[in-house]
């Protein structure tokens, strides 16, 4: 394990909350309480298109609507309408604590808004998630598996500031690394993850048993873009090593 920084200081992971998300559906799966092709709209949209951005929703509540399953389309909303079919009226940070953060013992991480994007947590807690996602902590292997298995592979989408990728492969809430070349670098095709706004990300693959994780205090832009493939690629050559 390699480590710099200050682990401890809580700062927002943007859109890696979706990962925490994900892990949490996962958990109403397993408790038989949710279904991934259970329709929740719009549509015939199941719960697996809008984990998988294929729900036809734009990226916000009132954007173009497309046909589900027939295009990879980035969508806030389409998490946020995930999470609304769960907890109804129910609050979503109360769900998320309950489903994944005291469970993994995550103490510093908390939902501060919307289920898409507000999470916040520190460097610390975010390797505990993505520790889960590598040895199926708190979730089915089984469930885990289907969640890191592109779901409808051969769609085409666009990765936010990364560009269009065809096929774009996304699984049931983290993105798979397929063959695109983009902020995973060199990791094999099977590995996932996700970036946020905020500069935080998290990279995992199941096979090597690797993970890298890291929260920013300077939000995502161009710097991203450029360090992130070289950084990423030497991280996981030194985690083989």
């Amino acid at each position: 394990m390699h480590e710099e920084g200050d682990l401890q200081a809580v700062r927002p992971w943007a859109s890696v909350t979706k990962l925490a998300v994900a892990l949490a559906v996962g958990v109403e799966v397993d408790w038989e309480e949710h279904r991934y092709d259970e329709p929740v709209g719009p549509g015939s949209a199941t719960l697996a298109n809008l984990l998988s951005h294929s729900s036809g929703l734009g990226f916000e509540e009132g954007d173009p609507v497309r046909p589900p399953g027939e295009r990879r389309v980035y969508s806030n909303a389409g998490v946020e309408r995930a999470v609304a079919s769960i907890v109804g009226d129910g609050d979503a940070a109360l769900w998320l604590r309950s489903r994944v953060f005291e469970p993994l013992g995550m103490s510093s991480s908390e939902l501060r808004g919307r289920a898409c994007a507000d999470g916040w947590g520190s460097t610390e807690d975010l390797s505990q998630l993505a520790l889960a996602w590598l040895r199926g902590d708190g979730i089915s292997t089984a469930t885990r598996d289907l969640a890191i298995t592109p779901y409808l592979p051969g769609l085409d989408g666009v990765v936010p500031g990364f560009g269009r990728f065809s096929p774009c492969p996304w699984g049931l809430g983290p993105e798979i690394r397929g063959d695109k070349r983009h902020w995973m670098g060199d990791w094999t095709p099977t590995s996932f993850g996700h970036f946020g706004q905020s500069g935080a990300i998290l990279l995992a693959n199941v096979d090597e048993g690797i993970a890298v994780v890291a929260t920013s205090e300077v939000a995502f832009g161009p710097w991203a873009v450029e360090l992130w493939p070289a950084w990423t690629s030497q991280v996981r050559e030194i985690a083989l090593t």
